[in-house]
């Protein structure tokens, strides 16, 4: 039996490598050489969740139900797990290699907000190694997987997060406020739980101070993990789908290659702590087109580990074409960092718009990072009503916002310290074709003084804001076309 199934995966291979590839033309006259990124193609096998006892009514737990279809496609060679429409209540779901998770009109899965359910498991998160608990959607070292269809996937994240009085209406803080379980940390900062309070007491930008398997069990709140999580898998398709109300980060595909990001659409409120919509992270050969970001941090951020832990790793992100991609409210429409210390490079983003976002094209890192950051081309970037800078460049980000920052009275320069391994570097960044209308600030480059920004371009840049583009510790900067509009 097993040689029969990996024979058919194999003749599968052979068919898919001679059919129509509709996504080779995002590879084509790029700036860098890019192999060509297909589709998986999966069995032809199908399955209903309903076979396998689950009830569509929201409040009876399917978790069984899926990992039992699963179980059944993996052990005949894959197919497709077909979700029908209604509301599909479940604990972790786990992927396997050449399964279609397939979500029909309007199915929704629907995570359990239940903590029980979701045991602590090692791994990364914000770039550090650690432990989190699993992940209500995941994949580990899997091949040939997608998401696909027309439904949504809600991770019930006001389950799992804090909130800032500063982010919400007064009835949405008077609504969080009688949410059961929970209190004011501080006058203007809520928790969901006792054990988030005692989590976040004595942590290290969200890596928690336990020790011993008590500790960890009893802040499990505070742990709150990314919604979908996709670790060393290969040949990876999500496409159709809306990702939304995660726990933390959306979607975190983390030392994935051959990937593929279409047509989804990935949203978080804008008070979502820590909700990113697409973090892609130490992964190579990625396509991310035609979708759109509605998130309550960063939209779509590269990202390829922090400091010693990424540098260990040494994974950089590379060969990324990001096209046809609309941002919306949030933190960065196109952010790189700030965990970047396995490095970053050949980065396409073309043909996208930022709506909204605190910065349009934001590029953030800190001493102690190391690695570098390189040969990114940015082509044809429409945005409005960004509300601080059309572009930045900033070497001393601090785990804040920019529009935080600002509100605290800016940041101050810091003396010169000698170069080493955990000094990052931005350098060969080509910007060009970008119209901003209305935005507080144009440009800001705030560079390092032992590492200046070094060779960036900008060409055909057009903005009209409040305030001028200030340049500091940067070198080599060419600018050709380049108008600043200043409104009254």
């Amino acid at each position: 039996m097993k040689k029969t199934t990996l024979l058919l995966t194999a003749l599968c291979w052979i068919l898919n490598m001679s059919a129509q590839n509709d996504y080779k033309k995002y590879t084509e006259n790029l700036p860098f050489k890019m192999a060509e990124v297909k589709a998986p193609l999966i069995p032809d096998a199908k399955v209903s969740l309903r076979d396998f006892g689950a009830v569509g009514t929201g409040d009876v737990l399917c978790t069984d139900a899926f990992a039992k279809a699963i179980d059944q496609l993996s052990k005949t060679g894959g197919g497709h797990l077909v979700v029908p429409r209604g509301v599909w209540l479940t604990g972790p779901i786990v992927l396997k290699s050449n399964i279609d998770l397939h979500l029909e009109a309007g199915a929704v899965i629907q995570f359990a907000a239940d903590e029980d359910l979701y045991p602590l498991i090692k791994t990364s998160f914000e770039g550090l190694d650690t432990r989190r608990c699993q992940s209500p959607l995941s994949a580990n070292g899997a091949t040939n997987i997608s998401i696909t269809g027309q439904g949504v996937i809600d991770g019930n994240g006001q389950y799992w997060r804090p909130v800032k009085r500063s982010k919400m209406t007064d009835s949405q803080w008077k609504a969080v406020l009688s949410r059961p379980g929970g209190r004011e940390l501080r006058k203007d900062y809520w928790v969901p739980s006792e054990g988030y309070a005692k989590g976040e007491s004595g942590a290290n930008m969200n890596v928690p101070a336990a020790t011993t398997e008590a500790e960890w069990q009893a802040i499990k709140r505070f742990l709150r993990p990314v919604m979908v999580s996709l670790v060393s898998c290969k040949n990876v398709l999500l496409q159709g789908i809306i990702f939304q109300n995660s726990p933390a980060w959306n979607l975190h595909p983390l030392m994935c290659e051959n990937i593929i990001i279409d047509n989804v659409l990935a949203r978080n409120p804008s008070y979502a702590q820590n909700g990113d919509a697409l973090d892609l992270e130490s992964c190579k050969n990625a396509l991310i087109v035609n979708s759109k970001f509605d998130a309550g941090d960063d939209g779509i951020c590269i990202k390829s580990g922090k400091d010693a832990d990424g540098r260990r790793r040494g994974m950089a992100c590379a060969n990324v074409v990001v096209d046809g991609c609309t941002v919306f409210a949030g933190h960065g429409g196109f952010v790189v960092g700030s965990e970047m210390s396995g490095g970053v490079n050949n980065i396409m983003v073309r043909n996208c718009q930022f709506l909204g976002t605190d910065v349009g094209l934001r590029f953030k890192s800190t001493r102690g990072r190391g690695g570098i950051v390189e040969n990114i081309f940015i082509d044809g970037i429409s945005m409005t009503d960004i509300t601080t800078y059309a572009l930045t460049f900033n070497m001393y980000y601090g785990g804040k916002s920019v529009t935080e920052v600002l509100a605290e009275g800016g940041q101050q320069q810091q003396a010169k310290m000698p170069v080493t391994e955990e000094t990052p570097i931005f350098r060969n960044i080509d910007i060009r074709n970008v119209v901003c209308h209305n935005a507080g600030f144009a440009m800001e480059f705030n560079g390092l003084p032992e590492m200046p920004i070094d060779r960036i371009t900008l060409t055909n840049i057009d903005i009209l804001a409040r305030h001028d583009a200030t340049f500091q510790n940067c070198q080599n900067i060419i600018r050709e076309n380049v108008r600043v509009r200043l409104t009254k």
